[in-house]
């Protein structure tokens, strides 16, 4: 995955516990359940911000973990979670 803008999906009904990101997609009631890292991941994508930004800024100092191993996980979770329609993904930033 290239250079990407993940963004999460309107419509959507979330809750975060315990820093753990429960979501619901209304379109076929199925539920989701992210651990720590991927709720920071989903937080913070605004559809302006890169993938590797987010990683850099979020996952990366609170999980004490390289750059390079967490932007390759989190380019699965992202990837996992587009699938799901819970991100959608870009090549080019959101307009604000």
């Amino acid at each position: 995955m290239s250079t990407c803008y993940p963004k999460k999906a309107a419509n959507l009904a979330s809750r975060v516990l315990k820093g753990e990101a429960i979501i619901m997609n209304p379109v076929d009631s199925s539920l989701f359940s992210l651990n720590e890292t991927a709720t920071a991941i989903w937080e913070a994508a605004d559809g302006r911000t890169t993938l590797q930004e987010i990683v850099e800024r979020e996952v990366c100092p609170r999980f004490e973990i390289d750059s390079e191993s967490a932007l390759r996980d989190a380019e699965e979770v992202v990837h996992a979670l587009a699938e799901h329609s819970i991100l959608l993904v870009s090549e080019e930033p959101a307009d604000e």
